[in-house]
């Protein structure tokens, strides 16, 4: 009892310092006036709740294309055709799981799907090193950035991915026990040649869509304002910014989205989604994505015109990503829920997983100014060698990734069927997501280690309320 009331006061004393000078928000309504009260199996379908009426139409023209399947050229559905000839997948929700996020193959699961391995090797001559600067990774030579694990027909695939676990058990400080699992990458059936001796494979599951355009509108100097790179104020978090290569502006530029922030926009992040896993071109990437190795294959099929994304459907889908609202929260008001909230706070978890930030402006008027609760600073951080893929993207070491925001994750099996968290899914729930977080996030493991069964319980029930 004693150290619950010490947690409470500390609590208080932290909540208080957070907010010092800014005025109160809603946390229930965790993306400002965007957000949605819907709880079931469509929650991160909903268009932002204060969009204009006459804007309504071209969310749901967006959510056809990213909803409805590629085919591949000729075909009579000519504003679709153009897919592969290597892909992932025929259709943005496949991956995105009715706008949540993927998960990793089971058991019994022929394919990825909604994951994907991402293929790079290191930087060994000034030429690559200049390459960096635009590409933030150098492809492998044979098989590109990531390893496509489907063809139209009459090509081959690049490959097949399979993923091995081991175990680890983490243990409470009052005896309990809980069991990780450690993923292995392991590409098979590979159609192309050998892999380069020092690739480097990164697994990666979609993210969920929701409150993108709110996280776009969040301003520069509001990132630089959390960033703390030298670790100046000494509290062992040391966030900072990825700095990625716009195409439309041609310079380096704040990074954004992607599990490492290796995006500047919602716009390119799109564009190169339907380049790395769908095979179709857009103006921002107008080259069919196959290798020096592939281009006798990929220049032998027909494709979907030049660009096969036009310009407006980019534009559509890029619309509808940014305005997918975020679901209000849950049973706020229950004590265990109250309770988990000031443990997440006092274990150090807000730190990274910030809770009240204001978007700047916004293309789209009704996203600017919006008090909002993300859960994430959009910052590097190390997370440790459990976590890491070393594999380097832009500014990020292979043991940084962004913070993933947390909002809606309590939704995140009633909307997509599982829980799967963490950048390759490897957590089945969030408790086990929690545990991996190692690196400056030592601390806040440690904390939640020694938590008593209440606590944790608790705490996961904060978790689910957001």
């Amino acid at each position: 009892m004693q150290q619950l009331a010490t947690l409470v006061l500390l609590s208080a004393t932290i909540s208080a310092t957070a907010n010092s000078g800014q005025a109160p928000m809603n946390h229930i309504n965790s993306g400002g006036d965007t957000t949605i009260h819907s709880s079931n199996r469509q929650a991160f379908s909903q268009p932002a709740s204060n969009m204009p009426l006459m804007k309504k139409m071209d969310f749901h023209v967006g959510n056809s294309f990213f909803r409805n399947p590629w085919v591949a050229a000729p075909a009579s559905t000519t504003a679709r055709d153009g897919l592969g000839p290597l892909f992932n997948t025929n259709g943005c929700q496949n991956c995105h799981i009715r706008d949540g996020r993927g998960h990793a193959p089971g058991k019994n699961d022929l394919n990825a799907v909604s994951m994907l391995v991402r293929l790079s090797i290191p930087a060994t001559t000034e030429k690559m090193e200049q390459q960096l600067i635009t590409d933030g990774a150098i492809a492998e030579p044979v098989y590109g950035g990531q390893l496509q694990d489907f063809a139209i027909p009459g090509v081959r695939p690049e490959g097949q991915i399979d993923i091995h676990y081991s175990t680890i058990i983490k243990a409470f400080s009052d005896g309990e026990t809980i069991e990780l699992r450690k993923p292995t990458v392991k590409l098979h059936q590979l159609n192309y040649g050998e892999l380069h001796a020092n690739v480097m494979t990164s697994a990666r599951i979609a993210p969920a869509m929701i409150g993108l355009g709110l996280l776009q509108a969040v301003d520069e100097q509001t990132l630089l304002a959390l960033a703390d790179e030298q670790d100046a104020n000494g509290d062992g978090i040391s966030g900072r910014i990825n700095r990625v290569w716009d195409i439309e502006q041609q310079k380096t530029v704040v990074g954004r989205f992607g599990w490492k922030a290796g995006q500047p926009s919602l716009k390119q992040q799109n564009a190169a989604a339907f380049s790395g896993d769908m095979g179709l071109t857009t103006s921002l990437f107008p080259t069919q994505n196959c290798t020096a190795t592939q281009q006798t294959i990929c220049s032998a099929v027909p494709n979907g015109g030049q660009p096969e994304v036009s310009d407006n459907i980019l534009d559509h889908v890029t619309f509808y990503s940014h305005n997918l609202a975020v679901p209000a929260r849950r049973n706020h008001s229950d004590p265990d829920v109250k309770l988990g909230e000031k443990l997440f706070a006092n274990a150090g978890c807000h730190n990274c997983h910030i809770d009240q930030m204001t978007t700047g402006e916004s293309q789209f008027a009704w996203l600017s100014g919006q008090k909002i609760a993300p859960y994430t600073d959009l910052l590097l951080h190390d997370m440790g060698e459990g976590l890491a893929d070393n594999r380097p993207e832009f500014m990020a070491t292979g043991r940084e990734w962004r913070t993933a925001p947390l909002w809606g994750i309590g939704l995140t099996k009633t909307v997509a069927g599982e829980m799967n968290f963490l950048h390759d899914g490897r957590a089945r729930n969030l408790m086990e997501a929690v545990l991996w977080h190692g690196g400056e996030a030592e601390a806040a493991t440690d904390a939640v280690l020694n938590m008593n069964s209440q606590e944790r319980h608790a705490l996961i029930q904060f978790l689910q309320s957001l």
